[in-house]
């Protein structure tokens, strides 16, 4: 695949994963929000497959797999085995910012990352480092307001793993070489957050009948009475 045609898809990926990411914060069902990181994720598998045909690299043929693997399969499966299916389909409402007011912050968040890798963007000639890391710095932001804007453990989750694709897409660009043996590492942590957070909420569901976040800090521990 010549270089210009595997950077011009690269674009096009980073296009789709920044809409994704906007569609992430306007989604109010739990399974949508699940289902668009599983979109972002397949794009973020197919931008490093793309490149790797271009650049004729493993390293990002073996990412786009685990990838694949760790985010589109495995982390579904899991969040979807470990809690009931009525979670997934009832409208996630507890949010702490209305849906056309985080829409605003999300683009605003986006300006924000352009504006702040303008100069290094400027400084190089590599295509591929101009697109990824705005848009994988905007990734990260957005990722990060979901995690504070929405109060469900699943939301929250998913934008803990928004915010590991964000920071994924532009370290395709920084570092593609990486070493595989890392790549297995954090997607065998990504796997193990989302079956230890799983885990507990579905424990916290069971018992307590919400996942609302926000509700556990009123818990707290009762004094024993001594006789």
């Amino acid at each position: 695949m010549p270089s210009s045609v595997a950077e011009a898809l690269n674009t096009l990926c980073a296009g789709l994963i920044l809409i994704s990411a906007f569609v992430m914060v306007a989604t109010r069902q739990v399974q949508g929000v699940l289902r668009f990181f599983i979109v972002q994720s397949f794009l973020l598998a197919v931008s490093s497959a793309v490149l790797g045909f271009g650049r004729n690299s493993v390293h990002l043929w073996t990412l786009a797999a685990i990838t694949i693997v760790a985010k589109v399969i495995a982390i579904p499966w899991v969040l979807r085995r470990l809690l009931p299916g009525d979670y997934y389909e009832r409208r996630e409402i507890a949010q702490a910012v209305n849906i056309p007011a985080s829409l605003l912050l999300a683009l605003l968040l986006t300006v924000l990352a352009e504006f702040l890798v303008a100069p290094i963007a400027a400084a190089t000639n590599d295509a591929v480092i101009r697109v990824n890391l705005p848009i994988g710095l905007a990734g990260v932001l957005i990722g990060a307001y979901s995690l504070m804007a929405r109060r469900e453990a699943i939301p929250q989750l998913i934008g803990i793993l928004a915010m590991e694709n964000g920071a994924f897409f532009a370290g395709v660009a920084i570092a593609p070489e990486l070493p595989i043996i890392a790549e297995l590492a954090v997607a065998v942590d990504v796997v193990l957050i989302a079956i230890v957070v799983g885990l507990l909420t579905r424990t916290i569901h069971q018992t307590l009948g919400t996942t609302e976040a926000a509700s556990l800090s009123k818990l707290k521990e009762e004094t024993p009475v001594w006789r």
